[in-house]
């Protein structure tokens, strides 16, 4: 009988399915689950802030590329459509409201910290998407761009998060806000 040793990668799967239950992430919990020591869950993932970076990354990551995947055209348009796609969907993701509602303090920290794994791979992930629309010649944004992408972001997290940052419930009119507002750092006409 064989038995299959589980991987970090399992580790992070193993955290999604529990995060988009709605249940709570444990350390020793997951390293009991997993049968591996609680040593070798931190040599791999790090602390559970960690953990949760990479758990909301993976998330994130292959709601980006499907954004990407299903978005047509270039230029300007192309930018704001995968910016609208991508947070429509996390505007209406029950999981992350669940996730921000139940812990605010903790969820902002791992969802928009400068030192979040999260936030700065989605930092650098936009950049990439605007790099290679000026790259083609579609774009030519009258800013630099790794500053652009850092503004989109915030201008996404102001949306999302609106509730705990603002004291009022994320809608669907202010990112429609926030997507002219990126038309607009984009060089592009509201």
């Amino acid at each position: 009988m064989s038995t299959t040793r589980a991987t970090p990668a399992d580790v992070v799967r193993h955290a999604r399915r529990l995060w988009l239950k709605g249940e709570r992430i444990h350390l020793a919990s997951l390293s009991e689950e997993l049968h591996i020591g609680r040593a070798t869950l931190f040599r791999w993932i790090g602390n559970k802030d960690l953990l949760m970076g990479e758990t909301l990354w993976s998330l994130y990551d292959s709601l980006r590329q499907d954004a990407i995947a299903q978005t047509s055209g270039h230029g300007v348009d192309y930018v704001v459509g995968v910016f609208r796609h991508i947070n429509s969907v996390l505007l209406h993701s029950e999981p992350l409201r669940r996730f921000v509602h139940d812990d605010p303090e903790y969820a902002l920290k791992i969802l928009t910290s400068s030192r979040s794994t999260l936030h700065s791979r989605t930092v650098e992930a936009n950049t990439r998407i605007l790099e290679e629309q000026v790259a083609a010649g579609y774009i030519q944004p009258p800013m630099n761009l790794e500053s652009l992408s850092y503004f989109m972001v915030r201008l996404a997290e102001s949306c999302l998060y609106a509730d705990i940052i603002g004291g009022r419930e994320p809608r669907d009119e202010e990112l429609e806000d926030a997507c002219t507002a990126v038309r607009i750092l984009l060089g592009g006409k509201a």
